[in-house]
């Protein structure tokens, strides 16, 4: 067992669990955050770099946890869509239809987005105390409807980039040198150190899980990319940053045993130590207590002459079908190194036109770039995937009949 890191708890207590957005949609108006306009940096193909060890153990709280079915008979091989609170709401009906004559068989649904809203009528107690609640949607009318059809429902739990949380609880938020909350990209966020952080996403998770939903999706389980230099965090010790996630992914699979776990990851973590050392994302590792580890391996976001597998992109977002494939040849690559237990793959695509990183880099994708990236997917050797975009806007005609 390495030191630092809450290995994968025993079988008889654990099964098996599983990050994106570079940008994502307010699930209360719709209004799309765009990644920073400057390109990226392309950034050197190389091995990952073994992380150092430490000694911390994960403390654990005992909270209720609801009873949850045979986790094995929910699972599906899921090829679905990401709604926002917003879209689940009042497109209901429409994208049960969709799912009932596609392929379509899973949605990921906002539980708490990007600005830290919760989108039911929680009773979380310190989502209601900070304000945090705006009812988008009936929970348990979404959930039977999306049930009574076959559709698999996941919670998607937005982590560490909540505003709400920082701004009404300081003392969980990541601080600038001067004292104030730290901001990147003009939103604040959550100290990953907090364990009163951690416990409010985990009740958050738990409370899907009652409510019915099949999964919990934890989305931002990483720090911000910005400088670290601006960034100070209470109850900092000598864990990597890596370990810091893993063990708040550790203490949700302790604290909710019976329940199918995913997490989103930047997919440039698989060719870039670097990202990895500075949002705290470890390929290897942090799917230790996730049954599924979801890349969000955009072709638009990764740099012009990016390397991936070893195969260089001049213009990635003009080539869906290469960067997917070697993306997802890489983490096999990767992941055959892994011993013991391995998270399922499911791969984030694009749906979006990405207009914003410049003339000649970009094109609209259709449903050709659409079901390119989906193929690719299958001639990798997966077999899941979900789709995103930030408007909900999807190339429906991509979808095979059902």
């Amino acid at each position: 067992m390495k030191k630092g890191i809450v290995r994968r708890i025993s079988l008889s207590l654990l099964v098996s669990i599983t990050v994106i957005s570079l940008f994502a949609c307010n699930s209360n108006n719709g209004t799309l955050i765009t990644p920073e306009q400057n390109l990226p940096t392309a950034t050197p193909s190389s091995e990952a770099v073994e992380p150092s060890d430490a000694n911390v153990v994960v403390e654990s709280t005992p909270t209720s946890t609801p009873e949850l079915p045979n986790i094995n008979e929910k699972r599906v091989k899921a090829k679905g869509l990401y709604l926002t609170a917003s879209s689940a709401g009042a497109r209901l009906d429409h994208y049960i239809e969709l799912a009932n004559t596609t392929e379509i068989n899973s949605y990921v649904i906002d539980v708490k987005n990007d600005y830290g809203i919760v989108s039911y009528d929680s009773e979380v107690p310190l989502a209601t105390e900070i304000g945090a609640i705006q009812k988008l949607y009936n929970v348990e009318n979404l959930i039977k409807e999306l049930h009574d059809n076959d559709i698999y429902a996941i919670a998607r739990i937005v982590c560490f980039k909540d505003p709400i949380l920082a701004k009404n609880k300081p003392e969980m938020a990541i601080k600038n040198p001067e004292g104030g909350l730290y901001v990147h990209n003009k939103m604040n966020w959550v100290n990953p150190y907090s364990k009163e952080a951690w416990q409010y996403n985990i009740d958050l998770a738990k409370e899907a899980l009652a409510k019915g939903f099949d999964e919990v999706q934890f989305d931002y389980i990483r720090f911000p990319d910005g400088r670290k230099s601006q960034m100070v965090f209470d109850g900092k010790d000598d864990r990597e940053i890596y370990e810091v996630i893993n063990d708040f992914l550790a203490y949700a699979r302790q604290e909710l045993p019976n329940a199918i776990l995913s997490g989103d990851v930047f997919a440039i973590i698989l060719e870039s130590p670097g990202d990895t050392e500075g949002i705290g994302q470890y390929f290897e590792y942090i799917g230790e207590n996730l049954d599924y580890l979801c890349p969000m391996a955009y072709p638009s976001h990764y740099a012009n002459g990016q390397i991936i597998n070893n195969v260089r992109f001049p213009k990635p977002d003009l080539d869906p079908y290469g960067v997917i494939k070697n993306t997802l040849l890489k983490a096999k690559a990767r992941y055959e190194k892994v011993e013991g237990h391995k998270p399922i793959l499911r791969t984030y695509l694009q749906d979006f036109s990405a207009t914003w990183i410049g003339a000649g880099n970009w094109q609209y994708y259709e449903d050709e770039q659409v079901r390119q990236q989906i193929q690719a997917v299958y001639d990798a050797g997966f077999e899941e995937w979900f789709l995103w975009d930030p408007m909900n806007n999807y190339r429906e005609g991509a979808f095979k009949k059902e």
